[in-house]
């Protein structure tokens, strides 16, 4: 197959890039600088996802598959007006390009995954939540809508797939390296209540989830990239406590967190998804890594 990646210079798209890679797949990685490629045998092909199809589009035109993975992190930065702007229209701008690509496209792909996060859901307590849950009103709810409802514009010529990834884990990239230095210092805990549920999912699981969806033509619409069994925040930090050998008791007070960070704080930190991955597991996709101290293990086992 040939495949499109959009944003596979990242901590997701670097690890998809490389197995598809392996599977010895025709991979073309979208990029607004080209380097030498890590580890892949992807090509590489300058784009300027400013909301219009360019010259790359050609890539587009033909292409069996098209992954994409475009957007500002939305946790390098304090949550200024600026900044949020620029995590909506470096997700919106980018999937516009691309759908207006894949529409103009003579051939159009067979799929076009696109990514989003469990953030559509908005914070919600305790409740689980399947693909048909409705949207929620925060500002990372909205962020997800819009971008959604950008890709879903390509519906009418090739199949659709939207990612709502979880909290992603492994130890060379994303979130989990940030949170060690003080489990390894001893005084890592939960932070807030630690009652608020963290939706997790090991990267490897992620990037089969996304291999399988390719290859999978009854998988469409919203897809939860979530383990099956999402835990407490509390519940999180004792698991990643143990895999460390280290306590996990001194929690990080909610309202430190608001004046160190801001409206980032809740949105990332103090509130969360129970997310379960309802639509894969129905269509048949396995983890093998459905339980988080096992993942945990995993990643922390290797030297």
């Amino acid at each position: 197959m040939k495949i499109v990646i959009a944003g596979g210079s990242g901590f997701l798209g670097r690890a998809l890039a490389a197995r598809l890679s392996a599977d010895r797949h025709n991979l073309v990685v979208l990029t607004r600088a080209p380097r030498e490629p890590e580890r892949t045998a992807a090509r590489q092909v300058q784009w300027n996802p400013d909301g219009s199809a360019g010259a790359w589009k050609s890539e587009i035109d033909g292409a069996d598959a098209i992954v994409n993975l475009t957007g500002e992190s939305i946790g390098d930065h304090r949550w200024s007006t600026a900044q949020k702007q620029h995590i909506v229209s470096s997700r919106v701008d980018a999937t516009r390009s691309l759908v207006a690509a894949i529409r103009d496209a003579r051939n159009a792909p067979t799929v076009f995954v696109s990514g989003s996060a469990v953030g559509y859901y908005g914070p919600c307590g305790d409740r689980v939540l399947a693909e048909d849950a409705p949207a929620g009103a925060d500002f990372l709810a909205g962020v997800c809508v819009q971008w959604e409802n950008e890709a879903r514009r390509a519906a009418d010529r090739t199949r659709v797939a939207l990612i709502r990834t979880g909290l992603v884990l492994e130890k060379d990239g994303g979130a989990l390296p940030r949170m060690l230095p003080p489990f390894k210092l001893g005084v890592g805990g939960p932070v807030g209540s630690g009652r608020q549920y963290w939706p997790w999912i090991h990267r490897a699981d992620w990037v089969d989830l996304v291999r399988w969806t390719l290859a999978t033509g009854t998988a469409r619409g919203p897809i939860n990239a979530t383990a099956p069994n999402p835990v407490t925040n509390a519940d999180f930090a004792r698991a990643l406590g143990r895999a460390l050998h280290r306590p996990a008791f001194m929690p990080a007070p909610a309202f430190a967190l608001k004046m160190l960070l801001g409206e980032m704080a809740e949105g990332l930190l103090l509130s969360g998804q129970r997310a379960v991955p309802a639509l894969a597991e129905r269509l048949g996709f396995r983890f093998a890594y459905p339980d988080l101290g096992a993942a945990l293990a995993a990643i922390f086992i290797r030297t």
